[in-house]
């Protein structure tokens, strides 16, 4: 396939701030990221609560999750813009939409800011669910929202962000406020249900990075990846996914017996998609890996949810 033309004929058909150029620049592959947490969440919630959980506060953790993937994916575009990062011609993950001039400049700081209020918004009735701290809570998701782009991205840092922003976090307490009142609690399940999540949404990070490893290393962006090469860096993706899965016989020993059985369709789907990426291994062609990866991750999160609820 012809990436080049592809995107070539993609950047001819945007116009300027149009509906086209906002879908683009929201990256809609990369929501998957922000649904399995809260949907494995909230499928413990659900079971553990006799499949009468709370159901407002759930739906505020999914809009909350959804609105924030949003902003985090436009802060990016926006400040990569500004700092030079996204080269029109030596990119080669997909494109972005202030570079490309899908969106002006001036609208994406109006479309940041639009976003992150939203997700406050949103977010703020969790605290008649969780009390004062959830405002802590999302304080720190705004702040390491934009803090990610702006530095620690640079640093070796998203690996670790992921982690506890698209697994500790998300499902520990979409688990905790999803309990009826009164009866709210965490879990060792719970505690190792979003260590699995976020090691399987790291892959996503981890093939992204692996395709740009070069030019981060010649950006001075000190990526997981460029400190530990591209020979590990493939090591590490097919270890990710591998080890949510072994971890995930906590599943089995918590009742949830299909929990664990379930997801061994997502690593049969994995370890497809890592022969894919040792044979692709260079240049725009990894899209399609990163692209198989979102997939990937959605359907850990459908099997371990659909496991934990029919268990």
């Amino acid at each position: 396939m012809d990436y080049l033309t592809n995107d070539k004929k993609m950047t001819e058909s945007v116009k300027t701030n149009s509906l086209k150029a906002w879908v683009l620049a929201a990256r809609p592959k990369t929501l998957t990221g922000a649904a399995v947490p809260v949907m494995i969440g909230g499928a413990l919630a659900v079971s553990d609560s006799n499949f009468a959980p709370d159901w407002l506060p759930m739906i505020l953790c999914f809009l909350f999750a959804f609105i924030m993937q949003i902003d985090a994916n436009l802060v990016n575009d926006y400040f990569d813009f500004k700092k030079g990062s996204d080269d029109r011609e030596t990119r080669l993950g997909p494109k972005r939409a202030c570079a490309e001039g899908w969106v002006t400049p001036g609208a994406m700081r109006i479309a940041m800011a639009v976003t992150t209020g939203l997700a406050c918004i949103v977010g703020l009735p969790l605290i008649f669910y969780g009390g004062l701290e959830m405002i802590l809570v999302g304080g720190l998701c705004v702040v390491f929202c934009f803090l990610y782009t702006l530095s620690l991205s640079y640093l070796g840092m998203g690996d670790v962000l992921v982690l506890v922003f698209f697994g500790i976090i998300p499902v520990m307490l979409t688990y905790y406020l999803s309990l009826p009142l009164g009866s709210q609690h965490f879990t060792w399940e719970s505690f190792v249900a979003s260590i699995c999540c976020g090691l399987v949404i790291d892959t996503l990070l981890v093939v992204n990075n692996f395709r740009d490893i070069d030019n981060d290393r010649d950006a001075g962006k000190k990526t997981l990846i460029v400190k530990i090469g591209a020979e590990k860096a493939l090591l590490l993706y097919k270890t990710l996914g591998s080890a949510a899965c072994i971890l995930g016989f906590a599943f089995f020993l918590f009742g949830h017996k299909m929990a664990f059985f379930l997801p061994c369709i997502y690593l049969c789907m994995h370890q497809s998609t890592y022969q894919e990426m040792l044979r692709i291994r260079k240049g725009r062609e990894l899209n399609k890996v990163l692209g198989l990866t979102a997939r990937n991750i959605f359907v850990y999160g459908l099997c371990v949810a659909i496991g934990i609820l029919i268990s």
